[in-house]
């Protein structure tokens, strides 16, 4: 069966940290692109940061560059969101998905196929 799970979600205080998981089950990450988008309440999904297989290349949303960091680790078939310096306005369910490694438009979700079923995110005082 196919699947991808997120975790690593929880409660942190602005300024903190979470580093969130995307592990796959029934296929490999090994020769696809990973993306990580983010739902808020009342809000439509968002790119968040993608990271494609044939070049390493790595895409984030300007709203968290220089804060979150997409990685890999195909031994383990996980991908990772390193996320720092966490703002109110980063509060979302956040959700990984995988898609072909060509083409463009990395962090458009219609491009992407397969989804988790995402891990709330809330940065609160």
């Amino acid at each position: 069966q196919v699947q991808l799970v997120e975790s690593g979600g929880g409660l942190v205080q602005p300024g903190g940290s979470l580093t969130l998981s995307c592990t796959a089950s029934g296929f490999s990450l090994g020769y696809l692109a990973i993306g990580w988008f983010r739902q808020a309440p009342g809000k439509e999904r968002e790119g968040v940061s993608s990271i494609s297989t044939n070049t390493g290349r790595t895409y984030y949303a300007e709203s968290v560059k220089g804060r979150f960091t997409i990685s890999r680790d195909n031994a383990k078939n996980t991908v990772y969101l390193q996320m720092n310096s966490l703002k109110p306005e980063d509060t979302a369910i956040y959700y990984c998905a995988t898609r072909q490694p060509h083409g463009t438009d990395w962090l458009r979700s219609e491009t992407y196929t397969h989804w988790g079923q995402g891990t709330q995110v809330t940065v609160s005082s």
